[in-house]
């Protein structure tokens, strides 16, 4: 089946400036980096107790998402790729492409009561291209495609020529082997993992510089297809976007934060240039991953907007039964420090303001649009497509609340 990120890496490609596509990846490779914490809270837990989900519950909300179909890639560690990818073949009728972590650097060896994510980064890699593409040692060039053709990079720059050089030294030498043996790539770039490393007002520019200069040399066939890095506010990525429009630059999401965080997030990186981003945890700690990303497409796609999807949201749980983690006025508030222009470090309180439109009228029917116009035909076309530019906001909740009624039943 044709990927929904190959059809949108070239509408990106073909216009730069003027395509409206947005791509979106769940990054469940965590069980590379938190370990024992890599699946989340259960639900069973109780207030005191700290337990976590079994490694087959993670994975079958992996499972779900991909059915679900609205992110474009699954990001996974190797071995959840083998189960679901080369064993169960999710991912052969689905326009989700399989994505696995290629390499994984001391500093996010997140182990319970180890130091190594406060030392300098060292390149590391666990898995072998060999392993993600066919599940074992040297593969035979038909194998190739049978497993994941796409990988996530990192490296972390610490202001040290020889720790730096290391890096690249490793990089280097994965870009050559992928070229090899056919293996798409994207780079993530971690800030310094020491704080003395760079002037904290410095960072923003030091990590696009280290960008740019890394990849300077490097040719067609061996560059990343897009970036995922920390989103250091507007100025920091237009400046990145207008050096090369072909430079497709994409956001991580950090870690949980608050519901309008993420929505916000997602908005913001967009508005100044992004057209990617990738959410672990904001996902997987997720009261409802299922709803949690239907809101993040519906702001991807620029359908509603991150207020109004966090309103829906809250909604969405209330029918479903779900208790919030937070109250929908504590979830509005924005923890993420990077959304002014300078990146700044200011915490920005959103007032909750009135609830939409459609709450506390008089409603005619289970769309929440007050009868005004028929539920199914807001903001149609003659052709019967959906418009939302034609829709008013109040409009744009109400179809999406419609929608979720005849989802969740």
């Amino acid at each position: 089946m044709e990927k929904t990120l190959d059809k949108r890496l070239s509408r990106i490609h073909a216009d730069p400036s003027g395509a409206k596509d947005f791509i979106l990846a769940d990054a469940k490779d965590a069980d590379m980096a938190l370990s024992i914490g890599a699946p989340g809270k259960s639900p069973e837990s109780h207030p005191g107790e700290v337990r976590y989900r079994s490694l087959q519950e993670f994975r079958y909300i992996v499972e779900q998402i991909v059915e679900q179909g609205l992110v474009d890639i699954m990001l996974m560690s190797a071995h959840t790729s083998e189960v679901l990818t080369l064993n169960k073949r999710i991912f052969d009728k689905s326009p989700v492409t399989p994505a696995c972590r290629a390499n994984d650097t001391t500093d996010i060896h997140i182990i319970r009561g180890s130091r190594y994510p406060l030392e300098p980064s060292l390149p590391f890699r666990t898995a072998t291209l060999d392993h993600i593409q066919c599940g074992h040692l040297e593969c035979k060039p038909e194998e190739r495609a049978r497993g994941v053709n796409l990988g996530l990079y990192s490296i972390t720059f610490n202001n040290d020529s020889v720790l730096d050089r290391q890096a690249l030294e490793a990089y280097k030498e994965f870009r050559l082997e992928a070229e090899r043996k056919g293996f798409r790539h994207f780079l993530e770039v971690f800030d310094p993992n020491r704080p003395e490393a760079v002037e904290a007002s410095k960072v923003p520019e030091f990590i696009n510089d280290a960008i740019v200069r890394t990849l300077g040399g490097v040719t067609a066939s061996g560059r990343p297809i897009f970036l995922k890095m920390v989103y250091h506010g507007p100025k920091a990525m237009e400046e990145l976007v207008h050096y090369d429009p072909h430079l497709v630059v994409g956001v991580l999401g950090g870690s949980a934060g608050t519901t309008y965080d993420a929505f916000k997030l997602l908005s913001e990186a967009k508005k100044y240039g992004a057209r990617v981003a990738l959410f672990g945890r904001k996902i997987n700690n997720a009261e409802n991953q299922l709803a949690f990303i239907h809101f993040l497409r519906y702001i991807a796609d620029g359908e509603i907007t991150a207020e109004v999807a966090v309103r829906a949201y809250h909604d969405v749980l209330q029918r479903l039964g779900v208790k919030p983690q937070r109250s929908l006025k504590e979830d509005m508030v924005l923890r993420t420090n990077v959304m002014s222009y300078g990146g700044n470090g200011r915490v920005i309180s959103v007032p909750e303001g009135p609830r939409a439109a459609s709450h506390g009228a008089k409603q005619s029917c289970s769309c929440g649009c007050n009868g005004k116009k028929a539920c199914d035909t807001i903001g149609t076309t003659a052709n019967g497509q959906v418009d939302f530019t034609r829709m008013t906001p109040a409009e744009k909740i109400a179809y999406h609340k419609a929608r979720w009624d005849r989802i969740l039943g």
